[in-house]
């Protein structure tokens, strides 16, 4: 059944179209942030939902190019709707299942690609009746060593590749990384507030990278009971519509 859409708002003359099943959370703003795009980038973002990663990075005018890949239709429609009435030529979507993208990404020239993932495997959790959020949320079309192995195809040699994930995931997409070949290069932990453990964990790795991970100070999302300044720059110039 198709769904309401509307516009959120993601700074002056800049939004993007989400429905009740394809939005987006504080994950998806901090990992475009942590990815921190360059001009020059030719990115590729995996299960992109609404498109979000790749929008905020066109919105600060990083890029070169953008990919956004997801299974879901009702996602790319309204990734093509922004694109669309924003005039982003140098933004495509593609609906497609990611083990099934060859041929439709070219492999192995991108600079970087990001993906806010699944956080829970199949077999992990009560799994919600609700198809599409299932998806979302479980590891049911696609696990994380495809995730990577697919990220790891699409690289260059030296090309990023970022993620976000749950801490507790941590040891095993670091594991997956190193097997496909993305050396991870950086870390970084977001808590809620000092003194709680932390709730995300970003990572970047690159492809066919030396070893040496670096550990970035500690993300904290509020500060003497108010949302902490990183965060309020991290949100820039939407900030007044979430924070």
């Amino acid at each position: 059944m198709e769904q309401s859409i509307k516009k959120e708002p993601l700074g002056k003359d800049f939004y993007l179209y989400v429905n009740k099943f394809h939005t987006f959370g504080t994950d998806a703003v901090l990992l475009a942030n942590f990815a921190k795009a360059r001009t020059q980038d030719k990115m590729v973002d995996l299960g992109t939902g609404c498109g979000i990663i790749p929008f905020l990075m066109l919105r600060d005018k990083k890029l070169l190019s953008a990919v956004g890949v997801d299974i879901s239709e009702q996602a790319i429609s309204l990734a093509e709707k922004t694109k669309k009435e924003l005039g982003l030529t140098n933004f495509t979507a593609i609906n497609c299942d990611l083990k099934a993208l060859k041929g439709k990404v070219e492999f192995g020239c991108h600079t970087l690609v990001t993906c806010n993932p699944p956080y829970k495997a199949n077999n992990a959790g009560i799994q919600n009746p609700e198809s599409l959020l299932k998806v979302a949320r479980h590891e049911v079309e696609c696990t994380l060593r495809d995730i990577i192995e697919v990220s790891a195809k699409l690289l260059q040699t030296g090309g990023r590749l970022c993620m976000c994930h749950r801490p507790e995931r941590l040891s095993e997409l670091m594991r997956l990384m190193s097997e496909c070949k993305v050396e991870p290069k950086r870390l970084r932990l977001v808590c809620q507030r000092q003194g709680q453990e932390p709730w995300l964990v970003l990572v970047e790795g690159r492809r066919c990278g030396k070893t040496g991970l670096r550990i970035e100070p500690t993300l904290y999302v509020e500060e003497n009971g108010k949302f902490s300044d990183e965060m309020i720059n991290i949100y820039g110039a939407y900030k007044e519509a979430y924070l």
